[in-house]
Protein backbone atom coordinates (compact mmCIF):
# COMPACT_ATOMS: atom_id res chain seq x y z
CA UNK A 1 0.00 0.00 0.00
CA UNK A 2 1.72 3.12 -0.90
CA UNK A 3 1.74 6.70 1.25
CA UNK A 4 -1.23 8.35 -1.33
CA UNK A 5 -3.28 5.39 -0.96
CA UNK A 6 -3.19 5.70 2.63
CA UNK A 7 -3.83 9.05 2.75
CA UNK A 8 -6.55 8.85 0.27
CA UNK A 9 -8.47 6.63 3.14
CA UNK A 10 -7.71 9.59 5.32
CA UNK A 11 -9.19 11.92 3.05
CA UNK A 12 -11.85 9.64 1.97
CA UNK A 13 -12.92 9.75 5.89
CA UNK A 14 -13.03 13.25 6.20
CA UNK A 15 -9.95 12.44 9.19
CA UNK A 16 -7.53 15.48 7.24
CA UNK A 17 -8.25 18.03 9.15
CA UNK A 18 -7.15 21.90 8.71
CA UNK A 19 -7.18 24.65 11.33
CA UNK A 20 -4.92 25.35 14.21
CA UNK A 21 -4.82 21.88 16.64
CA UNK A 22 -3.04 21.67 19.37
CA UNK A 23 -1.65 17.71 19.72
CA UNK A 24 -1.62 15.78 22.65
CA UNK A 25 2.82 16.46 22.55
CA UNK A 26 1.51 19.56 23.21
CA UNK A 27 2.75 21.05 19.85
CA UNK A 28 0.42 23.02 17.79
CA UNK A 29 -0.12 22.43 13.81
CA UNK A 30 -2.15 23.72 10.65
CA UNK A 31 -3.34 19.53 10.18
CA UNK A 32 -4.97 16.97 12.73
CA UNK A 33 -5.06 13.46 11.42
CA UNK A 34 -8.68 12.29 13.23
CA UNK A 35 -8.00 9.25 12.85
CA UNK A 36 -10.99 8.22 14.92
CA UNK A 37 -13.04 9.15 11.39
CA UNK A 38 -10.97 6.42 9.65
CA UNK A 39 -11.91 3.54 12.56
CA UNK A 40 -15.52 3.71 12.49
CA UNK A 41 -15.33 2.04 9.19
CA UNK A 42 -14.29 -1.10 9.69
CA UNK A 43 -13.71 -2.27 5.54
CA UNK A 44 -11.15 1.42 5.81
CA UNK A 45 -9.81 0.38 9.20
CA UNK A 46 -9.15 -3.41 8.05
CA UNK A 47 -7.32 -2.31 4.61
CA UNK A 48 -5.02 0.07 6.34
CA UNK A 49 -4.02 -3.16 9.52
CA UNK A 50 -3.80 -5.76 7.21
CA UNK A 51 -1.42 -3.81 5.03
CA UNK A 52 0.77 -2.77 7.94
CA UNK A 53 0.77 -6.29 8.87
CA UNK A 54 1.95 -7.59 5.76
CA UNK A 55 4.22 -4.88 6.77
CA UNK A 56 5.31 -6.68 9.85
CA UNK A 57 5.77 -9.57 8.45
CA UNK A 58 8.22 -8.81 5.54
CA UNK A 59 10.32 -6.53 7.77
CA UNK A 60 10.12 -8.02 11.45
CA UNK A 61 12.46 -10.96 11.14
CA UNK A 62 11.68 -13.75 14.12
CA UNK A 63 7.77 -12.80 14.38
CA UNK A 64 6.40 -10.84 17.61
CA UNK A 65 4.39 -13.03 20.00
CA UNK A 66 1.83 -10.15 20.45
CA UNK A 67 0.76 -6.58 19.51
CA UNK A 68 0.61 -3.85 23.07
CA UNK A 69 -0.98 -0.45 22.11
CA UNK A 70 -1.48 2.87 24.01
CA UNK A 71 -5.10 3.45 24.68
CA UNK A 72 -7.40 4.95 23.33
CA UNK A 73 -5.88 5.78 20.11
CA UNK A 74 -3.84 2.54 19.31
CA UNK A 75 -6.37 0.16 20.78
CA UNK A 76 -8.47 -0.21 17.24
CA UNK A 77 -5.22 -0.49 15.01
CA UNK A 78 -3.33 -2.70 17.02
CA UNK A 79 -6.10 -4.94 17.84
CA UNK A 80 -7.06 -4.89 13.86
CA UNK A 81 -3.40 -5.38 12.94
CA UNK A 82 -3.18 -8.43 15.83
CA UNK A 83 -5.95 -9.95 13.81
CA UNK A 84 -4.13 -9.82 10.67
CA UNK A 85 -1.18 -10.97 12.31
CA UNK A 86 -2.64 -14.07 14.33
CA UNK A 87 -1.10 -12.98 17.73
CA UNK A 88 -2.87 -11.25 21.03
CA UNK A 89 -3.35 -7.95 21.06
CA UNK A 90 -3.43 -5.82 24.21
CA UNK A 91 -3.55 -2.59 25.52
CA UNK A 92 -1.65 -0.03 28.22
CA UNK A 93 -3.52 2.93 29.90
CA UNK A 94 -2.64 5.53 32.25
CA UNK A 95 -2.49 4.96 35.92
CA UNK A 96 -1.36 7.92 38.04
CA UNK A 97 -0.10 9.84 34.96
CA UNK A 98 2.06 6.48 33.88
CA UNK A 99 1.24 3.66 31.34
CA UNK A 100 0.36 0.50 33.37
CA UNK A 101 -0.64 -2.62 31.67
CA UNK A 102 -3.92 -3.50 34.28
CA UNK A 103 -6.19 -5.86 32.68
CA UNK A 104 -3.76 -8.71 30.99
CA UNK A 105 -0.34 -10.50 31.37
CA UNK A 106 2.87 -10.79 29.30
CA UNK A 107 4.99 -13.45 29.75
CA UNK A 108 8.67 -12.81 30.63
CA UNK A 109 10.60 -12.41 27.23
CA UNK A 110 7.75 -11.93 24.69
CA UNK A 111 8.70 -10.45 21.76
CA UNK A 112 6.18 -7.22 21.50
CA UNK A 113 5.00 -4.66 18.46
CA UNK A 114 3.92 -1.44 19.94
CA UNK A 115 1.31 -0.85 17.40
CA UNK A 116 0.21 3.19 17.54
CA UNK A 117 -2.13 5.41 15.21
CA UNK A 118 -0.04 8.34 14.61
CA UNK A 119 3.18 8.53 15.34
CA UNK A 120 4.00 12.63 16.27
CA UNK A 121 7.17 12.89 18.56
CA UNK A 122 6.83 9.21 19.70
CA UNK A 123 6.25 10.19 23.44
CA UNK A 124 3.30 7.80 23.80
CA UNK A 125 5.07 4.93 21.90
CA UNK A 126 8.23 5.34 24.33
CA UNK A 127 6.20 5.44 27.75
CA UNK A 128 4.35 2.22 26.72
CA UNK A 129 7.78 0.12 25.60
CA UNK A 130 8.83 1.64 29.18
CA UNK A 131 5.67 -0.38 30.70
CA UNK A 132 6.35 -3.46 28.68
CA UNK A 133 9.96 -3.76 29.21
CA UNK A 134 9.37 -3.13 33.17
CA UNK A 135 7.00 -6.35 32.86
CA UNK A 136 10.63 -8.21 31.48
CA UNK A 137 9.31 -8.40 27.69
CA UNK A 138 11.14 -7.59 24.35
CA UNK A 139 10.03 -4.64 22.22
CA UNK A 140 11.23 -5.98 18.93
CA UNK A 141 9.55 -3.12 16.81
CA UNK A 142 6.75 -0.77 17.00
CA UNK A 143 3.99 0.22 13.99
CA UNK A 144 1.72 3.12 12.99
CA UNK A 145 -0.33 3.66 10.45
CA UNK A 146 1.08 7.58 9.58
CA UNK A 147 4.62 8.81 10.49
CA UNK A 148 4.17 12.42 11.22
CA UNK A 149 7.43 12.78 11.42
CA UNK A 150 8.27 10.75 8.24
CA UNK A 151 11.04 9.13 9.84
CA UNK A 152 12.77 12.02 11.81
CA UNK A 153 11.60 10.39 15.40
CA UNK A 154 13.94 7.46 16.72
CA UNK A 155 11.59 5.27 18.69
CA UNK A 156 14.54 2.83 19.44
CA UNK A 157 13.59 0.08 17.47
CA UNK A 158 12.57 -0.65 13.97
CA UNK A 159 9.57 1.28 13.31
CA UNK A 160 7.15 -0.08 10.22
CA UNK A 161 5.14 2.85 8.99
CA UNK A 162 2.33 2.50 6.69
CA UNK A 163 2.76 6.16 5.36
CA UNK A 164 4.66 8.79 6.10
CA UNK A 165 3.58 12.29 6.20
CA UNK A 166 5.66 15.42 7.26
CA UNK A 167 3.47 18.05 8.85
CA UNK A 168 5.01 20.81 10.38
CA UNK A 169 4.49 21.10 14.27
CA UNK A 170 5.36 24.12 15.86
CA UNK A 171 6.12 24.73 19.91
CA UNK A 172 3.53 27.44 21.38
CA UNK A 173 5.54 30.15 21.76
CA UNK A 174 6.87 29.74 17.99
CA UNK A 175 3.59 30.11 16.08
CA UNK A 176 4.12 31.53 12.53
CA UNK A 177 1.33 34.59 12.22
CA UNK A 178 -1.14 32.68 10.46
CA UNK A 179 -1.53 30.18 12.51
CA UNK A 180 -1.20 32.40 15.66
CA UNK A 181 -4.20 34.19 13.77
CA UNK A 182 -6.80 31.21 14.09
CA UNK A 183 -8.32 29.67 17.55
CA UNK A 184 -6.41 26.95 18.12
CA UNK A 185 -8.45 23.49 19.21
CA UNK A 186 -7.41 20.41 21.02
CA UNK A 187 -9.16 17.11 19.50
CA UNK A 188 -7.15 14.63 21.42
CA UNK A 189 -8.09 12.46 23.62
CA UNK A 190 -5.09 13.10 25.85
CA UNK A 191 -6.60 14.98 28.82
CA UNK A 192 -10.09 14.10 28.67
CA UNK A 193 -12.08 14.18 32.01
Amino acid sequence: MTRDEVLDIFRECGAILEGHFVLTSGLHSPVFLQKARVFQYPDKTEILCKALAERVRAEVPGGIDLIVSPAVGGIVPGYETARHLGVRAVWVEREDGEFRLRRFEIPKGARVMIVEDILSTGLSIRETMAAVEKLGANVVACGVLVDRSDGEVDVGVPLVALAGYKVPAYPADQLPPELAALPAVKPGSRGLA
